[in-house]
């Protein structure tokens, strides 16, 4: 598959790996499961302690850290800080709440005096997770977090071009304290999937990642009867009512849809404005995308990264060609983009019909699809109107109404006057095409264990 780091900003291959062997993956396997036996047992405050440890160390070396991440997919410097903290922090918050998440749940029942029922939470066993590039880091620590927490081992199959990164998680966990072999980095090829997921001693499957991915994933889960979640795509709606606060709202799109060079399944990819604001907001929304300066990711000046490889930004170009093909306009906005460098040149789609199929695409990088609503009502329609369903935001000045708007829009998630944004203390994840499952808070954390009844009855209970 072809494990390698390529400096997205350079075309450099700095490092290359080779894939693992059949060999290789059955060891790692039999030794999850082997670990799987103790780890289980450990306390809480045991595996605390590590989550904690992890979460110290990735402060105490962010700026090592983080300059592996802009190596590798060119984040810019400071958003790869940013993820360093950002994975820090979701260890600290299993650190302190995984015990209370996971503890027994007393159940009501109908006479007490026959007995007593609970919910008790047990670890399924080993664990595989297939994560994509755009968020190295985080990608990682969001599943192993709550899953290392609950007593569940992990093996990681990480994007073919961040083999760094995923290397760097590995060593991570040594120094936190836990034990060799209870997390796993392996450079699998996909036919080495398909064996990790057959394999009977592998409990379950989470994927981040593309439909495709998704769609291969699921039905190899599926035929072998594992529990999976799916992180897929989004294309989320960025709804401006007529009463927004424009400038802010503008400044708030820019960077909705430009942070991490536009590579995010929760961008703000299609801009939904009432027909009343609709050219005011063009106009700073154009100015502010106009603003952004593309350039070496570690230069602080930067503000527009590259794409995470070459391939990346000829795909994106040639979808804004058959964008155009079918119908819609494009403006490339702002200074040109440097010839050196996995860029594309940020761009406006306006004039994106409900007869071209692009309406329905995800545009991974700097291109965004603005859309005139006729009013709040048909933003709703426009807004629901994809196959995907993972987050989205509502702008105006009445936030009450906002949250009512926000309760119409069939997402995952939705915020008010906020882009969708990642946190450690939110829970994550959409419908539809978006996947299933939820992942961070207690919902992750629950989504590999075994919810088991025990019901203690009076011996002389009717049946």
């Amino acid at each position: 598959m072809a494990y390698e780091t390529t400096n997205p900003y350079t075309g450099e291959v700095l490092k290359s790996f080779p894939d693992a062997t059949d060999a290789e993956v059955r060891q790692a396997i039999e030794n999850a499961h082997r670990l799987f036996q103790a780890w289980k047992e450990t306390s809480f405050a045991e595996r605390a302690r590590i989550m904690q440890s992890a979460a110290d160390i990735l402060r105490r070396d962010s700026a090592s850290y983080a300059r592996l991440l802009t190596l590798e997919m060119g984040k810019l410097v400071s958003e790869a800080e940013a993820e360093v903290e950002l994975s820090a922090a979701i260890f600290e918050y299993y650190a302190d709440k995984a015990e209370t998440l996971l503890a027994p749940q007393a159940l009501p029942v109908a006479d007490p005096a026959e007995g007593e029922a609970m919910l008790i939470r047990e670890p399924l066993g080993v664990l595989l997770a297939i994560e994509p590039w755009n968020f190295p880091y985080y990608q990682i620590a969001r599943i192993i977090a709550p899953q290392l927490s609950a007593g569940n081992t992990m093996l990681l199959k990480h994007a073919a071009n961040v083999p760094q990164s995923a290397a760097a998680f590995e060593d991570l966990m040594l120094k936190a304290g836990l034990p060799e072999g209870a997390f796993t980095n392996l450079y699998a090829t996909h036919d080495q999937v398909d064996l990790i997921i057959s394999d009977p001693r592998v409990q379950g499957v989470a994927l981040t990642g593309s439909e495709a991915a998704g769609a291969v994933v699921a039905a190899q889960a599926g035929k072998a009867l594992k529990k999976s979640t799916m992180e897929l795509g989004g294309a989320d709606a960025f709804v401006v009512l007529a009463d927004a606060d424009l400038a802010k709202t503008a400044k708030w799109a820019v960077f909705g849809r430009h942070w991490n060079g536009g590579q995010v399944c929760v961008s703000s990819k299609r801009m939904i404005i009432v027909d009343e604001v609709y050219d005011r907001f063009l106009e700073r929304y154009t100015a502010g995308v106009a603003d952004l300066r593309a350039g070496d990711p570690f230069e602080p000046a930067t503000s527009l990264a590259p794409l995470s490889s070459q391939k990346a930004a000829d795909d994106l170009k040639d979808m804004i060609r058959k964008a155009v093909e079918h119908g819609a306009t494009a403006v490339e906005v702002g200074p040109s983009v440097p010839n050196q460098g996995a860029f594309v040149q940020p761009t406006i789609l306006t004039g994106v019909g409900e007869d071209n199929p692009a309406r329905y695409w995800e545009f991974f990088g700097p291109v965004s699809m603005l859309f005139r609503a006729k009013d709040e009502e048909d933003a709703i329609r426009i807004a629901n109107d994809s196959p995907f369903g993972l987050g989205g935001s509502v702008f105006t000045s009445d936030t009450r109404h906002g949250a009512e708007v926000a309760k119409k829009i069939s997402t995952g998630m939705v915020f008010v006057n906020h882009p969708t944004m990642v946190k450690a203390d939110l829970p994550f994840g959409g419908v539809r095409r978006s996947g299933y499952g939820r992942e961070l808070l207690g919902l992750g954390i629950k989504e590999f264990v075994n919810h088991k009844l025990i019901d203690v009855v009076d011996i002389d209970a009717p049946f």
